[in-house]
């Protein structure tokens, strides 16, 4: 259980860190708030248009009497509108981390530079880059809708469903938040997706410390903007401990390395 306080601990340092590191802060809230820009401008779009959508998708309900039709499309109109929040919460951090790709690249290095030793880099063009990132995004987005739907049908079980597995479905949002944010530290590091994958599981406890309080606090997305740098330094502290060796082989070795200092699993070649 050491390892929840542990998660938690990254993330807090992280937050520490972009706090004393003002301009990087103001850096990374960049791409943040040109994302909430777009959200926000998309959602009031929806909220004055999801109504005419409902009235266009229901041709049916034209000749229904009062208050039947009403209730019907209002009904509706609130289902759509929802969606698209629900839409926009689950896809926030995606986003913004595919538009800031540059912009946590460079904090993450920063951070690595602050923190001493080797500053890794992937070597690839942006566009590559942002291609792997995209790519990976959408194989995460898929994964999450996957337990979505399970976890949605489990949700018709009396008691369970309004107890358990609300819990299990911020555990498993968490769990992949914090593989999307360490990917900015990881990737550069050579590592793809389904070798994150192996390695963030072999930790479980420490990635949910990580990543459901985060999970918890991006349910406000204005909330998401202003933790967003904080949370990208607390993710690369945390991979850096993760995948590099403890130099001085008589301590204990760093959380993800064996005793003898070797990593596990090996980086695999970038592949498109």
């Amino acid at each position: 259980m050491s390892d929840l306080g542990a998660g938690f601990g990254y993330l807090m340092k992280g937050q520490r860190w972009v706090a004393q590191h003002g301009r990087w802060f103001g850096f990374g809230l960049l791409p943040g708030l040109v994302t909430l820009g777009v959200y926000a401008g998309a959602l009031i779009g929806l909220g004055y248009g999801a109504d005419d959508l409902v009235g266009w998708a229901t041709p049916f309900a034209d000749d229904w009497s009062s208050p039947w039709q009403g209730l019907l499309r209002t009904g509706l109109t609130a289902l759509v509108f929802v969606f698209g929040l629900f839409l926009a919460v689950i896809t926030f951090t995606a986003v913004t981390l595919l538009v800031g790709q540059p912009f946590y690249e460079s904090l993450s290095e920063e951070v690595d530079r602050s923190e001493g030793g080797e500053v890794p880099e992937s070597g690839l063009p942006l566009w590559r880059e942002l291609w792997i990132s995209a790519r990976d995004s959408v194989r995460i987005l898929l994964r999450v809708a996957l337990y979505g739907i399970i976890l949605f049908a489990c949700g018709f079980i009396p008691v369970v469903g309004q107890t358990v597995v609300p819990a299990i479905g911020f555990c498993v949002s968490g769990f992949f938040l914090a593989e999307e944010l360490t990917a900015v530290a990881l990737q550069r590091r050579g590592m793809v997706l389904k070798d994150r994958l192996v390695l963030l599981r072999g930790r479980r406890l420490l990635a949910l410390g990580f990543g459901v309080p985060l999970v918890l606090a991006f349910l406000i997305p204005v909330v998401a903007v202003f933790l967003m740098p904080g949370a990208v330094a607390g993710a690369t502290l945390l991979a850096r401990d993760l995948v590099d060796p403890d130099p001085d082989p008589d301590t204990e070795p760093r959380p993800g390395t064996t005793a003898g200092g070797d990593v596990p699993p090996a980086p695999r070649a970038w592949s498109a």
